[in-house]
Formats: C-alpha cells, sequence, structure tokens
C-alpha cells in the first residue's frame, strides 16, 4: 500500500462545495490585481497574498472575498478564473464538482448576465475537453446583499438557465441574515427543478440548519457544523440522509471552529450524518482539497479504506445521474484495489 498523502493525492473525488471567485489561484488572483493595479488593495504580488488572507473572523473573510469578487471585470476574466478553477480541481484528480457561483456579484458589477453565463458555460464546456473533468453550478444568493440579491439571482437562473446549472444556494454571512425570508425564491427555483444547498449553521446555531431544512427545503447543507449541538438534529440529518458538506480548515480559518483538533466532524460521523470532505475557497484558506481529505483522514483516524469510502460518501450526495454515480464508485474501487496490490 502506498503511504496515505500518496493515495488520497491519486484517488478520484468529487468535489460539492467549493466556490468560484473563492478558488482563483494566488497566481490568477496576482494577475488580476497587476490588470487592475491602483484600483484595488488586493496584492498583485502572489507571495503578499498569504498575508492578505490571514483572515481576523468572518466579516473580515467577506471583506476579502469581495475586494477579490471586484478584480473580475469582464467576461474574459470570468472565462479565465473558471478554466483555470477547473484545472486546478483536476490536477487533484477531481472527476465532477458543483462549483458555487454568484452572478449577482458579477452583474451588478457591470458584466451583463447573458455574457456570464455564457462564458462560464463556455469555460465548462472547454474544461471537460481539456481536463476530463464536470462541471456543474450552484447559484448562490450572497445573503448580505438581502432580497433584492435573491429575486436578481432567481431572475437570472430562470432567465439564462445555463446547461450547467442545476441547484439554488444562499451563502455569505448567517448572523443577522435569516434563512426564512429567502423562503419564497427558493420556492421557486426548487419549483423550476433546482436543487436546494443553502449555507446554515457554520457560524450560528443548530437553529439556522432548522430554518434551511423546514423553509427553504434543503438537500445538502453548506458547512451545518453546528448540528453537533443539537442531538434530535443529528437525528434527523442522520434519518433523512440529509448530508452535510464539511470544510474543515475553513472552519479554523473562519474562527468558526477554534482549532482542528475541535472540528465537530468526527461527532457528525459517529451520529452517522452524511458528509461530504470538501475545500470551499482553498487558495484563500491555504488548502487544497486533498489537504481536507488528509484533514479528515487524521481527525477520523482513517486509513486508505476509510479515505475511499469518504470519496464514495461525496458521490452519493452529489446531484449526479445514477449511471455516473456508479461509474465514478467504480472507479474510486478500482483505485483502492490497485493501491492495496
Amino acid at each position: 500500500m502506498t503511504d496515505l498523502p500518496t493515495f488520497i493525492a491519486g484517488l478520484p473525488k468529487v468535489e460539492l462545495h467549493v466556490h468560484h471567485v473563492g478558488s482563483a489561484s494566488p497566481r490568477i488572483v496576482a494577475e488580476l490585481a497587476a490588470r487592475h493595479e491602483g484600483r484595488s488593495p488586493v496584492p498583485a504580488d502572489p507571495e503578499a497574498l498569504a498575508d492578505y488572507f490571514a483572515f481576523r473572523d468572518f466579516a473580515h473573510f467577506i471583506e476579502v472575498y469581495l475586494s477579490v469578487v471586484d478584480l473580475i471585470r469582464d467576461a474574459d476574466d470570468v472565462w479565465l478564473l473558471t478554466h483555470e478553477v477547473a484545472r486546478e480541481l483536476a490536477r487533484q484528480q477531481v472527476r465532477y464538482a458543483e462549483l458555487t457561483v454568484t452572478p449577482y456579484s458579477h452583474v451588478n458589477r457591470g458584466i451583463p448576465a447573458p455574457a456570464f453565463c455564457e462564458a462560464i458555460e463556455d469555460a465548462r464546456k472547454r474544461a471537460e475537453a481539456d481536463f476530463g473533468i464536470a462541471l456543474r453550478w450552484c447559484f448562490d444568493i450572497p445573503g448580505e446583499a438581502g432580497l433584492p440579491a435573491a429575486e436578481q439571482t432567481l431572475r437570472i437562473a430562470l432567465d439564462e438557465r445555463p446547461d450547467g446549472l442545476i441547484s439554488f444556494g444562499l451563502g455569505g454571512p448567517e448572523i443577522g441574515v435569516p434563512r426564512p425570508q429567502f423562503k419564497p425564491w427558493f420556492d421557486q427555483a426548487r419549483a423550476a427543478g433546482l436543487r436546494s444547498v443553502p449555507h446554515a449553521g457554520e457560524t450560528t446555531g443548530p437553529e439556522t440548519i432548522w430554518d434551511a431544512l423546514r423553509e427553504l427545503g434543503a438537500e445538502r447543507i453548506g458547512h451545518g457544523i453546528s448540528a453537533a449541538q443539537d442531538p434530535a438534529l443529528l437525528a434527523h440529518l442522520a434519518e433523512q440522509r440529509i448530508p452535510l458538506e464539511i470544510s474543515p480548515t475553513s472552519n479554523v480559518r473562519t474562527r468558526a471552529v477554534p482549532s482542528l483538533d475541535e472540528h465537530p466532524l468526527p461527532r457528525l460521523v459517529d451520529a452517522g450524518v452524511p458528509i461530504s470532505i470538501n475545500s470551499d475557497d482553498p487558495p484563500m484558506f491555504g488548502t487544497t482539497l486533498n489537504d481536507e481529505y488528509a484533514v479528515a483522514a487524521r481527525l477520523l483516524r482513517l486509513g486508505p479504506d476509510g479515505v475511499a469510502a469518504l470519496a464514495r460518501d461525496a458521490v452519493a450526495a452529489a446531484f449526479l445521474a445514477p449511471a455516473e454515480q456508479a461509474r465514478i464508485t467504480a472507479e474510486i474501487d478500482a483505485y483502492l484495489a490497485s493501491a492495496a496490490r
């Protein structure tokens, strides 16, 4: 058997909670910052980005995140970002990714909605041809922008309806942004066939998760780590097989969790809650999906068999057709068998 980091690096995976702008590599962020030098606080030096991405708390993270959003000024920037995100994921043996995209932020900065959607779709198709990775979109409401953002995000989703769009989400701050107020827009998105995947319970308590389930019809929960505080919620998630999208390093870097050793991942797994391992905003948090699998393996005390089971669980939680789920699962099983020889 190969060593665990090598095993993880070659393991076929899916990624279900990763943000479009938040996945911009230091090289791409620096390139975009150089294009707009003097009009952005973002450093144009890749080496300086580590300090720039040192977050004091979740509010500071949002502030920095939006400064990077400001670097995406036209459809060419959108295409470059999307293609490069796919390249990095494919390097980590990601076969399928559901990328959280926030069209409201880009359209409000002057990129027309049709041009934005055309850019991500063209980059998606090129990435599949270039790297063998399938990308799908979750159109995400930035919660801090309120109900106008919900309305515009829904309109873009339903009017443009890019081929890769499969789900409807809600991100940004949780504190002061109640989930129930977004119910009318989630109801319309779900009626149109989009799946419900809001963030909830990262920086707030279990009640936010309950709200996402009861009011927004959540089929998966972004983060959801405060579920560990509520035995009834844990039992509900386990019984209904509602997965949590877990990103351990992200939770520490945004100060939602004090340290990796205090992360509730083991309690969630022990309660039988389905989980997937994800990277969230990997370059901003100094991590990769491979790193997050290594963190999970340490926290859960897993070897290769257990890590492969995590990869299978993520496939099961993906919004993939059964045949595609079976294909990727078979690839994971074949990889595990070959690594054991």
